[in-house]
């Protein structure tokens, strides 16, 4: 399946928030966003087959730290390599940028989701108490990390 990942605009954010609402429990509001998206520090993506709008993920990298801080795919679209070329996006920017590291939260009862991040070759780093607040629940905080040595050879 073809995806195209591109940066999110603002005229995605309906179809976003209406995923938003559909995948997650505490949905992020549309104010978050538009803020991400206004900020430099900020990666929004979406992912497109077709011109459907089928995932999205959000990222900020600071100095030699970054954090994968949303990534969503409707149910319907999943298992398709929509997160995974996501994600190889992603890593594509922070190498860039020579991060050292990219982290990320994900509930213990997503299963899905953490098998997803460990395949990928993120590892548990600690589990932050009472994270999620609908419903309240901890968050196991994740972490790949990169090699940013240059070959000075």
């Amino acid at each position: 399946m073809k995806v195209d990942i591109r940066t999110m605009t603002e005229n995605d954010l309906d179809v976003v928030l209406r995923l938003e609402r559909e995948i997650f429990s505490d949905p992020w509001p549309r104010s978050t966003f538009v803020e991400h998206a206004a900020d430099e520090i900020w990666g929004t993506l979406v992912a497109e087959v077709d011109g459907e709008i089928v995932g999205y993920a959000c990222y900020y990298i600071r100095g030699e730290e970054s954090h994968l801080t949303n990534m969503a795919v409707p149910t319907r679209h999943r298992r398709k390599s929509v997160a995974k070329q996501l994600l190889e996006y992603i890593f594509g920017v922070v190498t860039e940028h020579r991060c050292e590291y990219l982290i990320l939260e994900v509930r213990p009862s997503n299963t899905e989701a953490g098998a997803f991040y460990e395949k990928h070759g993120f590892g548990f780093l600690h589990r932050q108490p009472n994270y999620y607040r609908r419903p309240v629940e901890d968050a196991l905080v994740m972490v790949r990390y990169f090699d940013t040595d240059e070959d000075d050879a």
